[in-house]
């Protein structure tokens, strides 16, 4: 690599338009068909180069149009070399390889190259990844295309099968090298890159630049310019950021207590570890939400599923792990909860951006426990150069409080809705029935209403239990509390927390109760009636656990978390407790359907 030349920008308003950078009447039209007239600044610094032909660094966050600043220029010059005859055009081979670190991205960004060449017959995009078939994935490439975006070991799959041929690449491009590098695609990346022996265009796109980042670029690139875009602010005003400080053994009581209150339709929330997003998921689904996990165990089949579901609401809350939320493009995330605090500040930038877009307002909570994560929460602050303020957590009365006002909402919308009526008017002969036994309609309204708004709280915790009250206080030093009197913490405290609700101490944190997760007490199972036990040929040599039970019968069932009992997975086979009066649904549903991927048979214990 020789001398480069850096450019640094400041993401400011942008002036230009896209009709002014000389691009094709059929890219013009496709860019004006999604709906952008003006370049963002990273587009607007880094495509001119790109479409010169010189090789780029290209250093900007996640959100800023990173895909159309490298996918533009790659389409331009596919079409040029088109009408110049540079290429055989009944070649089937590819001209460019973007690679990504997920599969969730590359489909993503094959998605957006697909939109940009709409009007282009002659430009075919194909997204290569693991967890797919890959021989419907030989077939696309066989039929011929011009683009393929893929994740680096599948990529090199094609390439040792002979399948992907590299003999007219003209473009390379590195999308989320920094976040390749960190999963240990290194070396992989460098293969492929020495692979390709054609005249080429070599583009890096990359949140950061660490060292090995730019040992690449020195080793494959050629007088690259550098452009950086920094924004004043990396995080939206559009969010609304606090943070929580939590004794962890309850971290599951506040989040339902704020899904409770808030009533969010659509949330992200964020773990550290896959077995982390399994738990929480399994938690929520017990208490009857709406709830996926995503991590990087999960079948490819499986992720597109949880996706869809959250795309299409059928899922409302999606609990993930940073590197399994690459690629997730939805703009009506309406509240983003980080579980456990990011391990990097710039995830924590990347997390919350998922709310707050397309012009909405957005609401970012981060749970903090005991005084690293309060360092942590300080350093997010200086990086993503953002103030985030405690916020508070709302008691058991303003949560019922918060009910009851969502439900008559909802009572008067349903009322004053003509294409209800209908149905209301089947309801009357119900009520008329009741008042011939002596029983008033306001009786029947109010004892609606009690079975609706339980005035039974979901837990009784008190406040002093709730707060992790050894560090209140953000300046990382402790000893005071807001107040202004020494926290000297109790004896449940210094033990890290505390007990959990089950009797047994659980130092690591989280809540959870490793043996009881999903066996239900005496008391909640007696509340349910009689209990059948059905068994599943599925065990844990199938990786199956009691998350994915619980999270299939209820999404194929409908039925709510909290009426499944007692699950226990063994070697080869599985158990699982259900009314006996679903018993026969359960059964007749889940064995027309699938756990992990893998066709179940349930029956009678």
């Amino acid at each position: 690599m020789e001398k480069t030349t850096e450019k640094t920008t400041e993401s400011t308003e942008v002036k230009i338009k896209f009709s002014e950078m000389n691009l094709s009447e059929d890219v013009q039209r496709a860019v004006e068909k999604m709906g952008f007239e003006s370049p963002s600044p990273i587009q607007e610094e880094a495509i001119p180069h790109l479409l010169e032909g010189r090789d780029v660094i290209g250093q900007a966050q996640t959100g800023t149009g990173k895909t159309a600043a490298f996918g533009i220029p790659l389409i331009e010059r596919i079409i040029k070399a088109n009408e110049n005859s540079e290429f055989d055009r009944n070649s089937r081979l590819p001209k460019g390889i973007i690679l990504c670190p997920t599969r969730e991205l590359a489909v993503q960004v094959a998605g957006e190259l697909e939109k940009l060449a709409k009007y282009r017959k002659d430009i075919f995009v194909t997204a290569i990844y693991g967890g797919e078939s890959i021989e419907k994935q030989i077939r696309n490439l066989r039929r011929g295309v011009q683009i393929v975006v893929g994740t680096p070991g599948r990529t090199i799959d094609h390439i040792k099968r002979g399948t992907l041929k590299l003999e007219e690449i003209t473009n390379i491009i590195l999308d989320e090298a920094d976040e390749m590098l960190n999963m240990g695609f290194k070396e992989d990346i460098e293969l492929i890159l020495e692979e390709i022996t054609t005249e080429h265009q070599t583009v890096l796109f990359s949140a950061t630049m660490p060292k090995p980042i730019l040992q690449i670029a020195k080793k494959y690139q050629n007088n690259p310019e550098i452009v950086k875009v920094i924004s004043k602010v990396l995080t939206s005003d559009n969010i609304e950021q606090s943070f929580l400080p939590i004794n962890p053994n309850y971290k599951n009581e506040v989040l339902v207590r704020l899904l409770a209150y808030n009533g969010w339709e659509s949330m992200l929330i964020f773990c550290n570890t896959k077995q982390r997003t399994d738990e929480v998921a399994e938690k929520l689904i017990q208490k009857g939400y709406a709830a996926e996990a995503l991590h990087g165990d999960l079948a490819q089949h499986q992720r597109n599923l949880v996706m869809n579901k959250f795309r299409h609401g059928r899922a409302k809350i999606l609990v993930a792990t940073d590197v399994a939320a690459r690629g997730i493009d939805v703009d009506n995330v309406e509240a983003v909860i980080n579980y456990d605090v990011p391990l990097d500040p710039e995830y924590y930038v990347h997390r919350i951006g998922r709310t707050g877009r397309a012009g909405n307002k957005g609401v970012s909570i981060t749970f903090i426990s005991g005084r690293r994560e309060v360092y942590r929460l300080n350093d997010i602050e200086r990086y993503s150069k953002s103030k985030i303020s405690q916020g508070t957590i709302p008691t058991q009365d303003e949560v019922l409080a918060k009910k009851q006002v969502r439900f008559v909402e909802n009572l008067k919308e349903v009322i004053g809705n003509e294409k209800k009526a209908e149905e209301l008017e089947s309801y009357t002969a119900l009520i008329e029935m009741l008042e011939i036994e002596g029983i008033t309609s306001k009786q029947v309204a109010a004892a609606v209403l009690s079975l609706q708004l339980s005035n039974k709280p979901t837990d009784r915790l008190t406040e002093a239990e709730i707060w992790d009250t050894r560090d209140r206080r953000r300046d990382g030093r402790g000893g005071r509390n807001d107040r202004g009197g020494r926290d000297r913490g109790g004896r449940n405290d210094r033990r890290g927390g505390g007990r959990d609700r089950g009797g047994r101490s659980d130092r690591r944190g989280g809540g959870r109760d490793r043996d009881r997760g999903s066996r239900p007490s005496y008391k909640d199972r007696a509340d349910r009636g009689i209990m059948v036990r059905l068994r599943i040929d599925l065990g844990a040599t199938q990786n199956v656990r009691k998350g994915d039970i619980l999270g299939a019968i209820a999404g194929e069932t409908g039925m709510r978390g909290d009426k499944i009992g007692a699950i226990r997975v063994n070697e080869k086979e599985s158990f699982v407790e259900v009314p006996q009066s679903d018993a026969e649904k359960v059964m007749r549903v889940m064995n027309k359907s699938k756990i992990k991927g893998k066709k179940v048979e349930f029956e009678k214990a």
